[in-house]
């Protein structure tokens, strides 16, 4: 396979203008950590952006960072962390759920889109992008939205680059949001819950005046052990309701006890802090119950979005009827579902279950085989997929950027 290390945006023109010219689709890589997700491509040219990994500007105090696309996401994390400031999404470290070494770019985290806890209050990847500099599948360069938040008259094109796939631009360089990392988390557990009592007491503490950041659910499981980074806060398999409140310490330490006084009908919640209440958070958002190196490393995982209130029947079911682990976060509604190993990975089940509530469900990990026998991505409805089509035609007619990687269709 043909791989082109590009150092400049006018590199990525030329690269994507010889595509063009030879009728050669292009695989746009950074680390390569999300290549697991999506389809084969359609391709045997590797488009590399490893190298754009330069930080062009960051300004602190205007909340703002400005990085190209190739920048490993664990050095800006880290750099936005020394100055006491995160990226709200709490964007989601594929590399543990997908047993990969290197965790992502920048580029991949825009592109893949994948938020975490957090995404209930703050929004997903695409609020927090300002603006992007890209090359489309013309091989013309573009700019779209700017180093501001502001109004904008007309499309903001920058919004279409998340969740993308990289299936319109090589973006090369982006400018985000950062917020200030909160003084104090707190976060409450109930224990032994099960999935429908567990949906109600989210609703109830998102529904109360306490400002909850996230809420998530662990059922209680016969798969999960204590290496599975939940520590000594579960006792083998026991079901965990865990909720988060953040801000200056007076005030979620205040928020805690109203909300525990709340939700004292589904029982005595205790209290984790700080550092405890992060290490938490960080293996709900990765998922590390079902990393690939643990019990159900060899198993299928969806990653199912639906109305919150309907999430604890549809989690429910699908693990009863699969003999499936499920893990409910956004206050049940993102369901990750690890299902026993089968040639379509149970995805008849699943969609019908999603589809029947609206909601939508990808398949993040499963072996070659499967993901060709297996829509990735959810079946969009007629009109919806026409439309995407030709928002993806116009910036790439002849499907030279990432072909097939989002229909099985297109790779055949």
């Amino acid at each position: 396979m043909d791989t082109l290390k590009v150092r400049d945006a006018k590199d990525v023109e030329a690269v994507v203008r010889a595509a063009i010219a030879n009728e050669q689709p292009l695989e746009i890589v950074g680390h390569g950590s999300k290549r697991s997700i999506g389809h084969a491509m359609a391709t045997n040219a590797v488009l590399d952006v490893s190298a754009l990994n330069a930080v062009t500007s960051y300004e602190p105090n205007e909340l703002i960072i400005t990085v190209q696309a190739g920048a490993p996401l664990a050095d800006v994390l880290s750099l936005i962390d020394a100055k006491n400031q995160q990226f709200a999404f709490e964007p989601m470290d594929t590399a543990p759920l997908l047993g990969t070494a290197l965790s992502g770019t920048i580029g991949g985290m825009i592109a893949a889109g994948l938020a975490g806890p957090r995404r209930i209050r703050a929004g997903g990847a695409r609020d927090h992008l300002l603006g992007a500099h890209a090359v489309s599948g013309f091989g013309d360069s573009f700019k779209t939205g700017g180093r501001v938040v502001k109004n904008v008259t007309g499309y903001d094109l920058c919004k279409l680059l998340a969740g993308s796939w990289g299936t319109l631009s090589v973006m090369t360089e982006v400018t985000l949001k950062v917020m200030p990392k909160p003084e104090a988390e707190r976060t409450l557990l109930l224990r032994g819950l099960d999935d429908a009592v567990a949906n109600k007491a989210m609703t109830a503490a998102l529904g109360s005046p306490f400002d909850v950041s996230a809420a998530a659910h662990l059922p209680k499981s016969a798969f999960r052990a204590k290496t599975d980074g939940l520590g000594d806060l579960a006792g083998e398999g026991e079901a965990l309701t865990v909720l988060r409140l953040e801000g200056i310490t007076a005030s979620a330490a205040h928020r805690a006890g109203s909300l525990r006084e709340l939700l004292a009908p589904f029982g005595t919640a205790t209290l984790i802090e700080d550092a405890a209440s992060a290490a938490l958070w960080t293996t709900i958002r990765d998922v590390l119950p079902f990393a690939a190196g643990g019990a159900l490393g060899a198993w299928p995982v969806w990653r199912i979005v639906c109305p919150p209130a309907s999430g604890a029947a549809l989690g429910t079911q699908l693990a009863r009827e699969t003999g499936g682990d499920v893990i409910y976060d956004w206050g049940g509604g993102l369901i990750w579902a690890a299902l026993p190993p089968q040639g379509d990975a149970h995805g008849p089940a699943v969609r019908a279950r999603a589809n029947a509530l609206g909601g939508h469900a990808t398949l993040i990990r499963a072996p070659d085989d499967v993901r060709c026998n297996v829509d990735v991505f959810h079946p969009q409805a007629p009109g919806i997929a026409a439309l995407s089509e030709r928002v993806r035609a116009s910036f790439d007619p002849k499907t030279i950027l990432n072909r097939g990687r989002l229909t099985r269709s297109a790779a055949e």
